[in-house]
C-alpha cells in the first residue's frame, strides 16, 4: 500500500473509532478490530479530546435525542439524508401500524448491505456497502449493486461466481464455519449464499439505542 494511501486509511480508521468514543457505545464500525483488545473503546472509553477523560457533561433532552440518532445512523453506516428518509417514512405510518419501532428496524435490517454483513460476507457494514456497490452480489440470480435494495422473504443472496474467485472472498468459507446469522437468515456456507426465511425482529436485533428518542428528534 502506498504511504499516502496507508496514512489516509489510518485517519479514516481513527475517525470511526472516535465516533464510538464520542457516543459512548461500541458500534462495531471496524469489524474484527472491534472484537479485539486493540479496540480504542477498551483503552479510551471516554470521549476524544483534551482532558475529556475527566469531563462529565449532562445532555439536554434534545442532546440525548441527537445522540441516539447519531448512534443508530452510524451503526447502520448511513448518511443523514438516507437515515432521515427511513425515519420519515415510518413516522408517516404511526397509528397505522402496530409497532413503529419494529417497522423502522425491519426496514433498516432488510437493506442489502446490512444483509450481506449479517450473513458474514463482510466484516463490517462499511465493507458490505462497498462490496455491494462493486457488484459482487446476486439477488435471486440477478446482479444488484444498490446498497439500499430491500430484500424480502424468500430472496436468495449469493456472491456471484466471478467474484468468488477474487482474493477478498478466498478465505470466506473458513471464516463462515463458526458464523451464526440471525434467525431470519439461512446461510449456505458451501455455496456462499443466504436465504431470507423470515422477518427481522426488534427483539433479536436489539439496537443500542432508544428508538422513541429518535422519533422525537425528527418530530420536532
Amino acid at each position: 500500500m502506498p504511504p499516502a494511501e496507508g496514512k489516509e486509511s489510518v485517519i479514516m480508521e481513527n475517525a470511526k473509532c472516535k465516533i464510538c468514543r464520542r457516543l459512548g457505545v461500541k458500534l462495531f464500525l471496524k469489524g474484527e478490530k472491534c472484537m479485539s483488545p486493540k479496540c480504542p473503546m477498551i483503552k479510551k472509553s471516554y470521549p476524544p479530546g483534551q482532558k475529556s477523560k475527566r469531563r462529565t457533561r449532562r445532555l439536554s433532552e434534545y442532546g440525548q435525542e441527537l445522540a441516539e440518532k447519531q448512534k443508530l445512523k452510524n451503526w447502520y453506516n448511513l448518511r443523514e439524508r438516507q437515515f432521515r428518509k427511513y425515519v420519515k417514512a415510518v413516522l408517516g405510518k404511526r397509528g397505522k401500524v402496530e409497532d413503529a419501532s419494529h417497522l423502522f428496524i425491519s426496514k433498516l435490517e432488510s437493506r442489502l448491505d446490512n444483509v450481506v454483513f449479517r450473513l458474514g460476507f463482510a466484516l463490517s457494514r462499511s465493507q458490505a456497502r462497498q462490496l455491494v456497490s462493486h457488484g459482487h452480489f446476486l439477488v435471486n440470480g440477478k446482479p444488484i449493486n444498490i446498497r439500499s435494495y430491500s430484500v424480502k422473504k424468500g430472496d436468495i443472496i449469493q456472491i456471484s461466481p466471478l467474484s468468488q474467485k477474487k482474493a477478498i472472498f478466498q478465505n470466506l468459507p473458513v471464516l463462515l464455519k463458526n458464523h451464526q446469522p440471525p434467525s431470519w437468515l439461512k446461510l449456505d456456507v458451501k455455496n456462499l449464499k443466504g436465504t431470507v426465511i423470515g422477518l427481522p425482529t426488534l427483539e433479536e436485533v436489539a439496537p443500542p439505542v432508544e428508538i422513541s428518542a429518535i422519533f422525537e428528534y425528527y418530530s420536532r
